[in-house]
């Protein structure tokens, strides 16, 4: 009998595979960080010992969810300017007050309260796009989270660097220094089509090539910014990006609320991954991704919650039935997104834009344990006759018991093993007293 780590047994094992399977009597066996064997609790039991066993009644097991696009400092933005369309958002509110308060302090604080959300939540890893991602990297890497951290670029000056060339530099040193960690991986983030010029955008193209690295990028957001795009450049930003060769499996497009069908056809014929973000999309009023149409061309569709301060939370599970309930009632078809699609999107498809798939985003013998337990015990959850619905049209994110990455517990019946919540709250609270009082 070989002695292993950790054994789960769920009352339900939901493995994210194309058959939509949902498992009775099942358990997995964990060895240090990775899963070593899904199968009958029976089979486990005779194969397997553990000085560790958790049994979940009325829980389902999955892969953990992954947040394919996020700003988790932007926490410390949450609700300081709604009801507002994303231009006036962003250049009247948000860029003056990160301009005023962005520092490390305020990523550091911020990254951490962004993670306590989203392992309450179930998130065991997000692509984040913000200033002095090393302070992300290492929040996230100290708290046990696995993420893909942006090497943001802007033609602007910021706290963070002066100009383009800057941004790139410091992104490569951000990418050399975190090289050999199990939990950090990185990927180009040039912010916009319409903030990043052509020759940035070129070198990024040849740098992602050379490193085989993701490039990260808000892309057709807004009519406006299609406007934009057409009056300065002739041409529309997702043929622009074409021109500049960075249609391609690299590259991750987020929103994509802007697109024409023949758009669609590239999208699919190049390999781009597309990130979904229903609820921020929805709030700015920047339009709808065509994610069912997107998935039946065979684009890989992850979801993600964008920032706090446009969404307002981090909630994937909230996003889920929201992708769901969108997709059905823009197609008229009620079959449209079905909850396996909703739950592969937050999960495998995550993993997929992220260049991730060989070692997350579903439950297979030689990956990473990175799993979470539902709760569907719950009087809001009962009775279960499909756990899989249950999850994305009735579970809310309270219902998360249990998180780990890389088999380490961070969430454990419901309480957080790697952060101290009391200090970091209290930290966040006090930045933003000191943000409000400045509030034009």
């Amino acid at each position: 009998m070989q002695t292993v780590d950790q054994i789960i047994k769920p009352r339900w094992l939901a493995p994210i595979d194309a058959a939509a399977s949902v498992l009775e009597d099942h358990a997995v066996a964990i060895a240090g960080d990775r899963i070593v064997a899904v199968d009958s609790c029976a089979s486990i039991t005779a194969r397997y010992r553990a000085p560790s066993e958790a049994g979940l009644d009325g829980h389902v097991l999955m892969p953990g969810l992954i947040n394919a696009h996020t700003h988790a400092a932007m926490t410390l933005l949450r609700g300081y300017a709604d009801d507002l369309p994303l231009m006036e958002w962003l250049s009247g509110h948000i860029w003056p007050a990160e301009e005023k308060w962005v520092d490390a302090e305020y990523v550091e604080i911020g990254t951490d309260l962004a993670l306590i959300e989203m392992i309450r939540g179930g998130t065991t890893c997000f692509n984040d796009m913000y200033f002095f991602p090393g302070i992300a990297a290492a929040r996230a890497e100290q708290a046990g989270m696995r993420a893909c951290v942006g090497m943001i670029v802007l033609d602007v000056p910021s706290v963070w660097a002066q100009d383009a060339d800057e941004y790139i530099r410091k992104g490569l040193e951000l990418r050399d220094a975190t090289r050999h960690s199990s939990l950090i991986t990185t990927a180009f983030a040039p912010h916009a089509p319409y903030t990043v010029s052509d020759r940035p955008l070129e070198r990024i193209c040849t740098l992602a090539d050379e490193l085989e690295c993701g490039i990260h990028m808000h892309v057709h957001e807004t009519a406006h910014e299609i406007e934009q795009s057409v009056g300065r450049y002739g041409i529309r930003p997702l043929e622009r990006l074409g021109r500049l060769g960075l249609l391609g499996p690299r590259l991750i497009a987020v929103h994509m609320t802007q697109l024409l069908p023949g758009e669609i056809d590239a999208v699919a014929e190049h390999g781009v991954k597309v990130v979904h973000c229903p609820q921020s999309n929805l709030k700015l009023a920047s339009g709808m991704c065509p994610a069912a149409k997107l998935l039946e061309s065979g684009v890989s569709v992850a979801i993600g919650t964008d920032g706090a301060s446009s969404n307002n939370d981090l909630d994937m599970l909230g996003e889920l039935q929201t992708a769901s309930l969108l997709a059905k009632g823009a197609s008229q078809n009620p079959s449209a997104l079905p909850a396996h699609d909703a739950l592969t999107m937050a999960t495998l498809g995550g993993a997929e834009a992220l260049g991730l798939e060989r070692i997350t985003g579903s439950i297979v013998a030689g990956k990473k344990a990175d799993l979470i337990a539902i709760d569907l015990s719950e009087p809001a959850t009962q009775p279960v006759y499909h756990p899989l619905s249950q999850i994305v049209y009735s579970a809310g994110r309270h219902q998360v018991s249990d998180v780990w990455v890389g088999g380490k517990r961070l969430l454990e019946n419901r309480r957080l093993t790697t952060l101290d919540e009391e200090q970091i709250v209290r930290k966040a609270a006090a930045l933003g007293r000191r943000i409000g009082a400045g509030k034009p």
